[in-house]
């Protein structure tokens, strides 16, 4: 049995990650502060999981979060675009320098691995696709640049002090305990909530834009592939399915799983928005094995159940 720190772990994807670590009988400790994670995430696994009231932000916070574990999943941030440009300065404290203080934690704890959630918008809005970890980065936004700066935070550490590490950038990840009532909140549950109530789902822009949408299980999976696989130490990789729908495709798929014929309503592009958003998943696959368990429907079917049960 090893000992995973998930930072983040109250939020929507580190949850997922801790349910997924706890039905393998792994220990689990959580270090989350709440900003943006929700108590009710952990609903049922408060027993099962070591929680630490803590911020990634406090130095002394991480490190002593980071004491005995074998992994570090550090999946705590800021997300969201929009808030990065309301308040960039935040923004980096969590996601750079908060970045930079688990690391400094990993690299006294001397753990084996330190996984980190970084982002596809460090592509920015290039025409080329699908996405390759190769390809020129571009950040278009606070949010992009900040974890961006992680990830080379990630390189340094492993290239200067040893520290294993291996960056993800996800791609529009969605599922269940993803929150749809922030004003930040992703287009998946913002969509499927409003639909559930007959109410038409807003789209920011003509529709046309697409996204390589991604279900929560491949994230979780691909994470802790990251953990085992040593040929991982040290890249970057992308974690999505490897193909994009736009908006509007998205909105007739919600239709034909919920059996509605809801019209979308339309409002104006936001800053910072790419147009379109696709991966390429083949080095992670060479890497890891990584294989996404779950296609774009079903996981959708699934995240629609679970918000109707909400």
């Amino acid at each position: 049995m090893a000992t995973y720190l998930v930072t983040g772990g109250a939020g929507f994807i580190g949850s997922n990650i801790v349910r997924e670590l706890l039905r393998r009988g792994q220990c689990v400790r959580v270090l989350d502060n709440f900003s943006t994670g929700r108590r009710q995430n952990l609903n049922g696994l408060l027993g099962d999981v070591e929680l630490i009231e803590g911020d990634v932000c406090d130095l002394d916070a991480a490190q002593a979060a980071a004491q005995g574990a074998d992994f570090i999943l550090h999946q705590a941030a800021l997300p969201s675009v929009p808030r990065s440009i309301a308040d960039p300065l935040t923004t980096h404290q969590v996601n750079a320098t908060g970045t930079l203080n688990v690391l400094m934690a990993a690299r006294q704890a001397k753990v084996r691995r330190v996984v980190y959630a970084s982002s596809s918008s460090v592509y920015g809005n290039s025409p080329t696709l699908p996405k390759q970890e190769d390809m020129p980065t571009n950040p278009l936004s606070p949010y992009a640049v900040s974890k961006l700066a992680g990830e080379n935070y990630c390189r340094a550490f492993h290239q200067v002090f040893g520290v294993p590490t291996v960056a993800l950038r996800y791609f529009n990840v969605f599922g269940p305990h993803q929150d749809p009532e922030s004003q930040y909140a992703a287009v998946i549950p913002k969509f499927i909530t409003a639909m559930l109530r007959d109410a038409s789902p807003l789209i920011h822009g003509d529709g046309l834009q697409s996204r390589d949408f991604t279900y929560v299980a491949n994230v979780v999976q691909a994470n802790l592939l990251a953990c085992q696989a040593e040929a991982a130490v040290g890249q970057v990789c992308n974690v999505a399915l490897g193909n994009r729908v736009s908006l509007l495709e998205l909105v007739g798929l919600l239709n034909q799983i919920l059996g509605k014929a809801l019209a979308p309503s339309f409002d104006e592009s936001r800053t910072g928005d790419v147009k379109h958003s696709q991966a390429d998943v083949s080095k992670l696959h060479d890497l890891t094995g990584f294989v996404p368990v779950t296609d774009l429907r079903t996981g959708l079917a699934e995240t629609v159940v679970w918000y109707a049960q909400g």
